[in-house]
């Protein structure tokens, strides 16, 4: 079995996460159909286990059914461990992918711009060894990355326990719905195990801001925790990809808050009727939710057509690579934006602090963005047919999907089996759509011992 395992693994990379996955999602679907799994001891209909089934462990965070009343405890404690299977599972799949490729190239495997797998091809040249991520140890890195997620939702958990009690919570719930928030938030899930949602803390700030954090972390990806754990006291050792993340990310975050300030200022439904403190911690938090958090404090329904284009354009993005964040990944972003800059220079090369960034990441990223953008196109012409629902909450609730955010306009809870069905497979394709891209992509890579002749097609 280790044989054909490790066959299958060196021959097809994209076919061993495909299966991997594809093996959570059946396990869970089966486990979620199960009477114990529900409240009412019933079982839950093929459709909704799925679709549970595929949100947990693609770390999505729609859903279907009603997640805080729909299940039992068991469910409940499915829901938790999924989706801290499903969040670690990515990191550890493009571990074991990186490795793979990484001993059939020859070079080390680095966790970099585009996905969340990017292992260097072989004529991208040398790499700076204090700017690679080692993976031939994958029994470290993976202690590592368990290691990291583990410290940062008991911290998480730490700061919200003690806000629940003041808050008039039982200890016992109160420590099993701290934790359950930590998960949510570190994984960048977005469920709550309140039938209210976030209603009850909607004016905590102390809590919305543990819940933030969270999702911050969660989305900055490993290579990002990774270097502030070794050198955070040298910013000038950090990588390329944790320059770029950090960077990306930031800027995106408080343009985001910015955004819908001005959108939403008038909008008496969501931010009109707050103050100008209010107004601007609100729109932060749902600057850091649209990003893949997927947490509300308001109704997205709500908000009006044009910040719910933003927030489907902020959640398109994404987090950071090899994060529990879904999307295109900020870093992708970066690179376009990078490489049109170099365009409009007229330089050749694209360059960032003072590195130059060769031209297949250039190649991997506009292939990622097509990847995303056909996802979203299709799955968005399939839900407008079978719902004939408006196009803004199509497109919203389809992009989450796509982008494993969470946030949803209700369109999808209220989707018959068939748009069900569209939905999962749209969150799957997010989910291991640019990693196994990026892997197929890398281990493609072959020499060519002759050129063709050129020819520039007009273009623009």
């Amino acid at each position: 079995m280790r044989d054909g395992v490790d066959h299958i693994v060196r021959t097809s990379p994209s076919r061993f996460a495909i299966l991997v996955f594809t093996a959570l999602i059946l396990l869970f679907t089966v486990l979620f159909s199960l009477p114990i799994a529900s409240a009412d001891r019933t079982i839950t209909p093929l459709y909704d286990a799925l679709f549970t089934a595929v949100s947990v462990i693609c770390v999505t965070g729609l859903a279907t059914v009603d997640m805080a009343t729909h299940w039992s405890p068991f469910g409940n404690i499915l829901v938790f461990v999924g989706v801290n299977v499903g969040g670690i599972g990515v990191l550890t799949l493009a571990s074991i992918m990186g490795m793979v490729i990484s001993r059939r190239l020859g070079l080390r495997a680095k966790l970099m711009a585009a996905s969340d797998s990017n292992p260097s091809r072989i004529h991208a040249g040398p790499v700076n060894e204090g700017q690679a991520i080692r993976l031939g140890d994958v029994g470290s890195l993976l202690l590592t990355v368990a290691i990291s997620a583990l410290v940062i939702e008991v911290g998480v958990a730490a700061l919200l326990f003690p806000r629940m009690l003041i808050d008039g919570v039982g200890a016992g719930e109160a420590l099993w719905h701290s934790f359950y928030y930590a998960a949510m938030a570190f994984t960048n899930t977005g469920f709550s195990p309140n039938a209210m949602g976030l209603g009850q803390f909607e004016n905590d700030y102390w809590f919305l801001g543990a819940l933030m954090l969270g999702v911050f972390l969660g989305s900055l990806g490993f290579p990002v925790i990774y270097a502030f754990a070794r050198s955070w006291r040298k910013p000038r050792l950090w990588s390329l990809h944790v320059k770029l993340t950090l960077v990306t990310t930031i800027a995106l975050m408080f343009a985001g808050m910015i955004i819908y300030i001005i959108l939403e200022f008038d909008n008496p439904k969501t931010f009109g009727s707050l103050n100008a403190g209010d107004t601007i911690f609100q729109s932060l938090f749902m600057s850091v939710m649209t990003r893949s958090g997927g947490f509300a404090t308001i109704e997205i329904s709500d908000l009006h057509g044009s910040s719910l284009l933003v927030s489907s354009m902020l959640m398109f993005i994404g987090g950071g690579s090899a994060s529990t964040a879904g999307g295109i990944k900020v870093t992708t972003l970066a690179i376009l934006f990078l490489a049109a800059f170099a365009e409009a220079r007229g330089k050749e090369q694209m360059e960032a602090f003072g590195r130059r960034i060769p031209s297949d990441i250039l190649r991997l990223s506009v292939s990622v963005v097509l990847w995303g953008a056909t996802t979203v196109a299709v799955s968005s012409i399939l839900i407008l047919h079978i719902t004939q629902a408006p196009l803004d909450h199509v497109l919203f609730d389809v992009i989450s999907a796509f982008a494993t955010c969470g946030l949803s306009t209700g369109l999808t809870a209220d989707l018959p089996p068939e748009g069900v069905y569209v939905q999962a497979a749209t969150m799957f394709m997010g989910r291991v759509g640019t990693v196994t891209l990026a892997a197929a992509l890398a281990a493609s890579q072959s020499r060519q011992l002759f050129k063709r002749p050129e020819e520039r097609p007009i273009v623009g």
